[in-house]
C-alpha cells in the first residue's frame, strides 16, 4: 500500500519505520528536521509542510494514497487533515486523538469529521494498564477472539517455582500454549525440554483463565476485587483506569493534588476513594497506609514524577507498581530503576494503527519486546495454506518461527495440536517473529 503518516512525532516515526519494509511510505511533517533525519534514516519519501495544507498534501501526492494517517499531537489538528483529506483523495482516513469527549463523538456518528477510524490514545493505554493489572507478575496482557484468548508476557523473578524447570515440567493447562521466550537479546521458541530461566520474558497465549492460572502460579499470588489499588493522579488516564476497576467490582483509590480534578473524579466514581493529596510526597502516602497497598498505578501527567511515585510506593512496600510513561526511550529505565511495568501511549497507539497496514486481513496486532515479535489474529480464508489441513503438515509450509497458539472456531476454545485440522472462517492466534513476518504474510 501506499501509506501517508502526517505528524512525525514518536507516534508517526515508530509508525514510518515499521512500515517502511513492507509498504510505499510518505512522510509529513512541519519540523524540517525531523523531516530531514526520517529521510536519510528510513526508505520513505518525507515531506516538510503543514498537512493541512492542500498544496502540501498535494506535493505528496495525496490522491495516490490508500491509507491516510494523521498522528500529531494535537487532536483538532488531526481531524482537520482527515477532512481535508477527504476534499482531494479517495483514501481512508485515522485520525488519532487524546480526549475521550472527541472520540466518544465521532463513535456516535462515525461519519463526523471526515474521519474513517478514531483511535483515542487515552483509552487504549487505561485499557492495556487495567489488563495488565488485572494479573500479578504480567508486564504484558491483551485479548484476542473478542476475549476468548489471552496473551500475557511474564518475567521469570529468581523465586519462582518455573525456575530450572522445563516447559514441560511446568505442566500448564492444556489451553495453554508457551508461544516464546525472550532471553537477553535472543527469542528462544520452546519445544517441551526448554527450560526456563530466571529473568527470562516468557509469552502465553490460551484461554483467559488458562492465562491467569500461570499468573497466579508464576507470582504465588492472585489478583481480585478485595485487593487494594491505588492510581495516582486523576489525569484523563487515571479517571478512566479507576472507572475500569469498578466496573470490575473493585473499589480503589484515586490520589489528585488539584481540588477541583479531584472533586470532579469524587462526583463521577462513586465506588473510588477519591484523597486529595500529594503522590509523591511519601509523609502523606504514609498516612494513607500505601504500605498495605498490593498495586500501584502511576498515571501523573509527568514521566519524572511517575517515576517517583513508582520507587516511593516500591520502598514503602508496595507488591507491584505500573507506570505510565509518555517518552519511550524511558521504558527500560523505569524497569531497571525497580518499576514492574511500564505503559507506553504512543506504543498502544502505533499498534492499533498498524492493524490497518497488513497486506491480509488482520482481527488484531500485539507488538512484543519493541516490534521483535508480533502476536497476530488472522481469520483464515479458503485459499490460506493453513486452510483444511493438519496443523503439523500446513506449519510446514511456514517458517519455523511461527508458533500457533490457539484457535477460535464459532465462538469456541480449540486447543492446536499437531493433528488439529484449521477450517475456513477460524480465527487462529499467531506468534511471528517479525523477521519472518513478510514471508508468513505470502502463505497465510
Amino acid at each position: 500500500m501506499r501509506i501517508t503518516v502526517i505528524g512525525a512525532g514518536e507516534v508517526g516515526r515508530a509508525i514510518a519505520a515499521t512500515l517502511a519494509d513492507l509498504h510505499e511510505v510518505v512522510v509529513v511533517d512541519c519540523d524540517e528536521r525531523i523531516v530531514d533525519e526520517l529521510a536519510y534514516a528510513y526508505d520513505v519519501l518525507a515531506v516538510h509542510g503543514d498537512g493541512r495544507d492542500i498544496e502540501i498534501l498535494r506535493e505528496a501526492e495525496i490522491d495516490r494514497a490508500d491509507l491516510v494517517i494523521a498522528c500529531t499531537d494535537n487532536d483538532e489538528v488531526n481531524t482537520v487533515i482527515c477532512a481535508t483529506v477527504t476534499m482531494v483523495s479517495d483514501a481512508f482516513t485515522i485520525a488519532r486523538v487524546r480526549r475521550r469527549t472527541l472520540f466518544e463523538t465521532w463513535t456516535g456518528r462515525p461519519d463526523a469529521f471526515g474521519v474513517d477510524f478514531m483511535i483515542c490514545t487515552d483509552s487504549l493505554t487505561s485499557e492495556a494498564a487495567f489488563r495488565i493489572a488485572g494479573l500479578p507478575a504480567a508486564q504484558e496482557v491483551d485479548t484476542f477472539a473478542n476475549g476468548l484468548v489471552r496473551m500475557a508476557a511474564f518475567e521469570v523473578n529468581p523465586e519462582s517455582p518455573f525456575v530450572d524447570q522445563t516447559v514441560h515440567q511446568i505442566d500448564l493447562d492444556r489451553s495453554v500454549t508457551v508461544a516464546a521466550i525472550f532471553r537477553d537479546d535472543e527469542l528462544v521458541l520452546p519445544a517441551g525440554k526448554t527450560a526456563i530461566r530466571a529473568a527470562d520474558r516468557i509469552v502465553v497465549i490460551g484461554s483467559a483463565s488458562g492465562v491467569t492460572n500461570v499468573a497466579n502460579r508464576i507470582s504465588l499470588s492472585s489478583r481480585s476485587p478485595t485487593d487494594e489499588v491505588v492510581i495516582a493522579g486523576a489525569s484523563e488516564i487515571g479517571f478512566q483506569i479507576a472507572r475500569l476497576f469498578e466496573e470490575h467490582g473493585y473499589r480503589p483509590r484515586l490520589l489528585e493534588q488539584d481540588s477541583d480534578r479531584a472533586r470532579n473524579a469524587a462526583e463521577a466514581l462513586p465506588n473510588t476513594t477519591v484523597l486529595e493529596g500529594n503522590p509523591t510526597d511519601i509523609g502523606f502516602l504514609e498516612r494513607e497506609h500505601i504500605d498495605d497497598v498490593d498495586i500501584v498505578i502511576a498515571a501523573l501527567p509527568s514521566d519524572e514524577r511517575n517515576l517517583l511515585v513508582s520507587l516511593v510506593s516500591r520502598q514503602l512496600g508496595v507488591g507491584e507498581t505500573i507506570a505510565i510513561v509518555e517518552n519511550r526511550e524511558y521504558a527500560d529505565l523505569f524497569e531497571a530503576a525497580g518499576v514492574d511495568v511500564t505503559v507506553n501511549p504512543r506504543e498502544e497507539t502505533a499498534e492499533e494503527i498498524i492493524r490497518f497496514t497488513r497486506l491480509i486481513p488482520t482481527e488484531k496486532i500485539v507488538l512484543l519486546n519493541h516490534d521483535r515479535a508480533e502476536v497476530i489474529e488472522i481469520v483464515v480464508t479458503e485459499g490460506s495454506t493453513l486452510a483444511d489441513r493438519e496443523i503439523r503438515d500446513s506449519t510446514a509450509s511456514l517458517p519455523d518461527e511461527v508458533i500457533i497458539g490457539a484457535i477460535s472456531r464459532s465462538g469456541e476454545l480449540v486447543t492446536p495440536r499437531g493433528t488439529t485440522v484449521i477450517r475456513p472462517g477460524d480465527h487462529v492466534i499467531l506468534f511471528v517473529d517479525t523477521d519472518v513476518l513478510e514471508e508468513v504474510i505470502e502463505v497465510i
